[in-house]
């Protein structure tokens, strides 16, 4: 592995902070680096873009660039030594973006993109208690050796809160992937089954439907996968919490998103093709927390049945998600 070392940029926050919003004992530091049009994404190498120890919580990263296939750059979070980052993931997927849309300008307090390219910024609060790495590395059909900017910062002891509770010290931020299943009509697919505490913070899903009905005034039917109720099984629950009516409701959308893109605080829609029965979205439940205890088992379902009604006439449908959890 290649190593980069970039110039490390600290600042203390004042002394006059709320008491309610400094920790005993503890100072709040902040600290970052900045990369400016360098060129670390040569090969397969996996190129560290920063390092920190300490204890604290990441608050903010940015990446900017042009080239082809930046959209699938891995961008990977090792949190306290770990030999497999907790967190993989696809440049624009784990922004909230599926099918490599290049769409501009949106953005949120948590996610967003503001321009062309690679252009994408988080706020996501990444955890850790003794050190934090974070690398990339180009995907395998991209362009070579590409200008590539970023930043990243963090604050050392900062607290953790999750709609507006106090998470444990020992909370770390984990990914969970699902990529490609082919679901077939009514099948419930786990998006994630995990055992412990902790709380979900967010879900990404990039689904299309597999089927193009030959008569076109029935072709609304080929959306009709988005039908599925989200459930969260819950502690071993053979019942679940019904976290949704339907799957464009989860997002906070209505009638298969006919109304198109949106971006909210809670939820938006990042690409949306009726045509090819294709979108992708993100669901944040920071102020809308689900907690668990004794595990979680995440479903969605390929189109719905209840009380024996099957809805509409579901297609088979592809679906890639990314589940994050907080878990202590």
């Amino acid at each position: 592995m290649k190593r980069v070392c970039f110039l490390i940029f600290a600042a203390f926050l004042p002394t006059a902070l709320p008491m309610a919003a400094q920790p005993a004992g503890n100072v709040l530091t902040t600290f970052g680096t900045a990369g400016k049009e360098m060129r670390v994404l040569k090969g397969d190498n996996e190129a560290e873009l920063f390092q920190h120890t300490g204890k604290g919580c990441l608050t903010h990263m940015w990446y900017g660039g042009g080239w082809k296939g930046c959209e699938k750059t891995r961008i990977r979070i090792y949190v306290d030594g770990e030999t497999n980052a907790s967190i993989d993931m696809e440049l624009f997927f784990g922004h909230g973006i599926g099918f490599g849309d290049d769409f501009a300008p949106w953005g949120i307090a948590r996610i967003g993109k503001t321009g062309g390219g690679a252009n994408v910024y988080d706020t996501y609060r990444i955890p850790f208690g003794k050190n934090i790495r974070v690398t990339a590395q180009r995907a395998a059909d991209a362009d070579d050796s590409p200008q590539f900017w970023w930043i990243v910062r963090g604050t050392e002891n900062l607290p953790l809160e999750l709609g507006g509770v106090r998470l444990p010290d020992n909370a770390r931020l984990h990914l969970y992937k699902l990529e490609n299943h082919t679901a077939q009509p009514l099948e419930e697919f786990a998006l994630c089954d995990v055992k412990g505490d902790g709380a979900l913070y967010q879900v990404t899903m990039a689904a299309k439907g597999l089927r193009k009905l030959e008569d076109a005034k029935q072709r609304w039917k080929d959306l009709s996968f988005m039908e599925a109720c989200m459930r969260a099984y819950i502690g071993g629950a053979q019942e679940p919490l019904f976290l949704s009516s339907g799957l464009e409701d989860y997002f906070l959308g209505t009638y298969y998103f006919n109304k198109g893109r949106y971006a909210t605080p809670v939820a938006g829609l990042t690409h949306f093709e009726p045509n090819e029965n294709e979108f992708s979205a993100y669901r944040f439940h920071e102020d809308d927390p689900v907690f668990f205890q004794n595990g979680l088992r995440l479903t969605c379902r390929c189109g719905e049945k209840i009380g024996g009604r099957v809805f509409y006439d579901p297609p088979p449908a592809r679906y890639t998600t990314y589940v994050w959890l907080y878990q202590w």
